[in-house]
């Protein structure tokens, strides 16, 4: 039996790419069984025939030349002017430009070339060497492992009497520096021998600061320029903004005006996006945001009043404990209170009240962490109370998604930098927990006891592998987590997304629903009113007439409800009477029938 199955295909087909594509199964050829063929077969008895197979093997050795390595450079410099001109001189060179452009030779040169450069640009539209046939192939799965963390460094306070690390930043440039802010922040607690110093640490040698920052008043916030790595601007205890630059010292370039600066210590302080690059703004528990510019801090450039009735008063702002702000998204940023309230507003308004956009309620206490999804920055963290609250910027009444309540009071919160369901706390009882929601969401995929003191401050680096954490006696702990945790997973930013959206379409739907009981209840509440208005206005002698009115007519339903229960019983006596004596009268009727029965069958035997 011969089977041939024959594939065609146009010859101007050849050469170019494969497409596959999904398809059902075909049957080519269908062999129907013979079973006359069983018939002749032959069972045969098992036969073991060993073989041995060895490779002979031969060892060589060889002894090469010593290869002799040259260091060389290549100084490149600009060619292709006449001796005469030097290229360092713009004059001479602009005017050289324009000689050789007045030239017959060099509008032929340019038109010969512009040819060969047009064929060049058609063959590589035609065929790109560089195009990926498979590029939809996702990378194979990294193998299992658990959940983990090391811990590769711990940086402690040089000083005697410890104080907090308020804040953190990381180096943008090199990963291997960290700025740590340190004071002390419980209330009257600063003693004569405290330091006011905050330190720029080198990772690879944390015994002693690279820098020292000596600020006048302790540093609450501090944060590298993005733009320039070697400035720093940082948000002091009493108020004051200051910038360093590290190639000048340790001591600040400039300081703001103590009656132009904030009135409470600045809990945030960041960076914006800005051509100079030196322009930042501040929050603090005072209620105002400020906004600076580094060149010029003796007052600010704007002011912004926390005070979300929108009167633009100071003595109803709400306290600023942390600052958001998100480059992608340069004309919003996000403030979170003392009173548990995430306040949205946009620089961009034209007048100071429309710059609140709204507010976000859902923690018992301060918002101690707020920050953006770096993929997704519709939807942000807020870590507060007991609590981890993920939010979404179009459900404003309620959090999406929220962590277990625990024990402990939590105290900071961010992001991963590559994984989008991925996130990190820290808390009162020194525990450091890391959450990823594809995975579990009731507990913390990983839990690691950091220190016995509480945990201040949070910080992850950006290539997402190195998690620092602050504590209260001002011990810096930085850990290294598994690959898991920094690697972003097959098809997660979809399963993410996906998520994100499903629980923001059912908060949407909740908050229609509560919203249309809301008002079922304060139309009802406002029925209730104007009757009770309607009753204040009566007489006395109305007031007695209506009562005595209502009191008759529900006298006079239950007397007719008496009645009709009474005829309704008397009815059905009579009822019940009635059939037991057509009952009776059926039987009797029924006995005379019978016996003349009898009589005529037995009359014929007589």
């Amino acid at each position: 039996m011969e089977i041939v199955h024959v594939y065609t295909r146009r010859r101007s087909d050849f050469g170019r790419p494969c497409c596959f594509s999904d398809r059902p199964a075909e049957v080519c050829v269908d062999i129907q069984p013979d079973p006359s063929l069983a018939e002749a077969f032959v069972l045969r008895s098992p036969v073991d025939a060993p073989v041995q197979h060895g490779s002979d093997m031969s060892e060589h050795e060889v002894n090469t030349e010593r290869v002799e390595v040259e260091t060389r450079g290549v100084n490149h410099v600009e060619g292709g002017w006449p001796k005469d001109i030097n290229p360092q001189e713009l004059e001479q060179t602009a005017r050289f430009r324009k000689k050789v452009e007045k030239e017959e030779n060099y509008i032929n040169t340019v038109v010969h070339l512009g040819t060969l450069m047009e064929h060049c640009v058609r063959q590589n539209n035609a065929i790109d060497i560089y195009e990926e046939y498979f590029g939809e192939e996702e990378e194979a799965e990294l193998e299992d492992e658990s959940p983990s963390a090391k811990t590769i460094n711990v940086i402690r306070d040089p000083n005697v009497t410890k104080r907090t690390a308020t804040h953190l930043s990381w180096h943008p440039d090199r990963c291997k520096k960290l700025a740590v802010a340190y004071s002390s922040l419980e209330f009257q607690q600063n003693t004569e021998d405290m330091s006011l110093d905050s330190y720029i640490w080198d990772l690879e040698n944390p015994n002693k600061p690279e820098l020292v920052l000596k600020p006048s008043s302790p540093l609450v916030s501090l944060e590298y320029n993005p733009k320039d790595a070697h400035v720093l601007v940082g948000g002091c205890y009493n108020g004051q903004m200051a910038y360093w630059d590290t190639r000048k010292g340790g001591l600040p370039v400039e300081v703001s005006a103590v009656e132009a600066s904030h009135r409470d210590p600045v809990y945030g302080a960041i960076w914006l996006q800005s051509k100079t690059g030196t322009e930042c703004f501040s929050a603090s528990t005072d209620g105002q945001v400020l906004w600076w510019d580094i060149r010029k801090l003796s007052e600010p450039t704007e002011t912004l009043v926390l005070d979300i009735t929108r009167q633009g008063l100071l003595e109803n702002a709400l306290g600023a404990i942390t600052l958001e702000f998100e480059p992608t998204m340069p004309t919003k940023f996000m403030v979170g209170t003392e009173q548990g309230i995430v306040i949205a507003c946009n620089r961009k308004a034209k007048t100071p009240p429309e710059k609140i956009a709204g507010t976000y309620s859902g923690h018992h206490g301060p918002v101690y962490a707020l920050t953006r999804n770096p993929l997704y920055p519709k939807i942000f963290l807020t870590v507060g109370d007991w609590t981890a609250r993920i939010w979404s910027e179009e459900a404003k009444e309620s959090s999406i998604m929220w962590t277990k309540y625990h024990l402990s009071y939590l105290t900071a919160g961010c992001w991963s930098t590559v994984r989008p369901a991925v996130f990190f706390t820290t808390k009162m009882d020194g525990t450091l927990d890391v959450w990823d929601f594809l995975f579990k969401q009731n507990d913390p995929s990983l839990s690691l006891k950091i220190c016995d003191e509480p945990l201040s401050s949070l910080r992850l680096q950006d290539n997402g592998c190195i998690v620092g954490c602050g504590s209260k006696l001002g011990t810096v702990t930085l850990l290294e987590i598994s690959s898991g945790f920094c690697t972003l997973q097959r098809n997660e930013k979809n399963l993410a997304n996906a998520m994100f959206e499903r629980e923001t379409k059912r908060e949407k739907i909740l908050e229609a629903r509560h919203r249309e009981m809301r008002l079922k209840e304060r139309a009802r509440s406002e029925g209730q009113d104007a009757e009770a208005e309607e009753i204040l206005e009566e007489s006395p002698q109305e007031a007695l007439d209506r009562a005595q009115k209502e009191f008759f007519e529900v006298i006079e339903a239950e007397l007719q409800r008496r009645a009709r229960a009474e005829f309704q019983h008397l009815h059905g006596k009579v009822k019940k009477h009635a059939e037991e004596e057509a009952v009776v009268q059926g039987e009797e009727s029924e006995l005379p029938k019978y016996e003349e029965e009898d009589e005529e069958n037995v009359a014929p035997k007589e």
